[in-house]
């Protein structure tokens, strides 16, 4: 389907945040990473939602407009957020969120045994906030199935495609950790290496069925220009 675009207002251009959609009902951006989705106990404003309450409103401090979250980002993964403008358009696409196709992309270390498949745990949550694999289900652990596919590699990385078939808190981060391809960068559940940009995960791809219209949309965000950089030619075997 192609897309009617409104051209955001630099004046009001949230920083950290690329508008790729805007209309009645949603609103998709590119988040960059660093920036939380919504506020926790020790940030409140410099967030995405936050920012693009701030967007919606357009400078006027009494105007009713406002987003809803339909999902999350973790702080450290850039790409594709979708907020709802509407309790309605929000209950809709989380009802359906776990049918619409959502692709990453990620730079995990090492290369791969198997060039593609699918990992799959049962993922629990501790009280530190640390989300870890089990081999069976409860009611704290919660299934989840990650399915990759090697795009690139050399020596030291892989550059890995991703569809998310559930979407649990961490899921990515923790699989490829589990399978002994931490994501660069991740000081959770990798490698504490401190020379890192950024964590190497980027939520490159999302379709969706609109809330209103109830016809296929696919956003796109471009893969990081910094991912790419860990695969020049003289280290590319693939």
């Amino acid at each position: 389907m192609e897309l009617p675009f409104k051209k955001p207002s630099k004046k009001y251009q949230p920083k950290g945040l690329t508008v790729l959609y805007d209309d009645k009902d949603i609103i998709v951006v590119h988040k960059e990473n660093g920036l939380l989705t919504m506020a926790s106990e020790n940030e409140k404003e410099k967030t995405a939602y936050f920012l693009m309450n701030e967007y919606v409103k357009k400078g006027n401090s009494k105007s009713r407009e406002r987003v809803f979250i339909v999902h999350r980002l973790d702080r450290d993964t850039s790409g594709i957020l979708v907020f709802a403008k509407s309790e309605k358009a929000k209950k809709y696409l989380q009802s359906e969120w776990e049918n619409f196709t959502k692709n990453y992309c990620a730079v995990v270390l090492g290369k791969l045994k198997n060039k593609e498949g699918i990992i799959e745990s049962y993922l629990l949550e501790n009280k530190m906030f640390k989300v870890f694999s089990v081999k069976t289900a409860s009611e704290e652990a919660k299934f989840a199935k990650t399915e990759y596919q090697v795009i690139k590699e050399n020596i030291d990385y892989s550059l890995v495609n991703i569809k998310l078939h559930t979407g649990r808190k961490n899921q990515i981060r923790v699989h490829f950790a589990d399978i002994g391809n931490p994501i660069v960068g991740d000081k959770v559940y990798g490698k504490k290496d401190k020379g890192y940009k950024r964590l190497c995960l980027h939520a490159e791809q999302l379709t969706i069925l609109h809330p209103f219209t109830k016809k296929e949309i696919t956003f796109k965000a471009p893969i990081p220009v910094y991912f790419k950089q860990f695969f020049n030619e003289k280290n590319t075997s693939k």
